[in-house]
């Protein structure tokens, strides 16, 4: 098996390395946060992946420059009543309020935050789009496998770094909590995309076939999934 270091240093570019015995190819990718990632097999060492990753070099030098034309993220919340918090596509005005049954709520168009939760506001918001998130995404998901034929064996949703999802052979999809901020067609792309892996594991002409024919037009969700990604609150 490979022996790797967590990051493996080409020439100018440092790679997480992670080693996968369900991949048979190496996955270069660049993360949401220009961080650049490769998944490789278990007996690919580190004198390939550099051969393969100099290879892919412009590609990998095009990516991380769509990445610095983004601009910078939106500044972090003072969790004050005014604020705009997104849920499912829509900006919700951040109400503090005395009295409440729960820590945060969304009621009448207002999101509230009980103020004896501010000593860590952050928490508990994120806490309540993952409790939102995972009954409304487990009935979002049922008919989009049923269109790619795959069986979803449970759902959660985590916070996932700077992955939109991931799933597992067993049929387990995780989804990362800030994709609840994102429009309903938007996390039907994610999803799509997370269960054609159940069908196919890579990113090869294949996978993009499958999400093509269940979500017709899937390159313009993408390229606004990109576009909004930098966007979107992640304490």
């Amino acid at each position: 098996m490979s022996q790797f270091p967590g990051t493996l240093r080409v020439d100018d570019l440092d790679v997480t390395v992670e080693i996968s015995p369900r991949r048979e190819s190496v996955r270069l990718t660049v993360e949401r946060d220009a961080s650049v990632t490769a998944t490789v097999p278990p007996l690919v060492g580190p004198e390939e992946l550099a051969r393969i990753v100099r290879s892919r070099r412009r590609w990998l030098y095009a990516k991380l420059a769509e990445h610095a034309t983004l601009g910078p993220a939106r500044p972090p919340h003072a969790y004050l009543s005014g604020e705009g918090f997104l849920y499912l596509g829509r900006s919700h005005r951040l109400l503090l309020v005395d009295d409440a049954p729960v820590a945060v709520r969304l009621l009448r168009g207002r999101l509230e935050l009980r103020r004896d939760c501010l000593d860590d506001p952050a928490g508990h918001i994120v806490r309540w789009y993952r409790q939102v998130g995972e009954p409304w995404l487990l009935k979002r998901v049922a008919p989009w496998a049923e269109v790619l034929g795959v069986t979803v064996a449970g759902l959660r949703v985590l916070p996932l770094g700077y992955r939109w999802g991931s799933c597992s052979l067993s049929g387990h999809v995780n989804i990362h909590w800030a994709a609840m901020q994102l429009p309903p067609d938007l996390i039907d792309y994610v999803l799509v995309h997370e269960l054609a892996h159940l069908r196919r594991p890579d990113h090869s002409p294949e996978f993009w076939r499958i999400v093509e024919r269940a979500l017709p037009g899937h390159r313009e969700n993408r390229e606004r999934l990109r576009r909004l990604g930098p966007g979107l609150w992640l304490p």
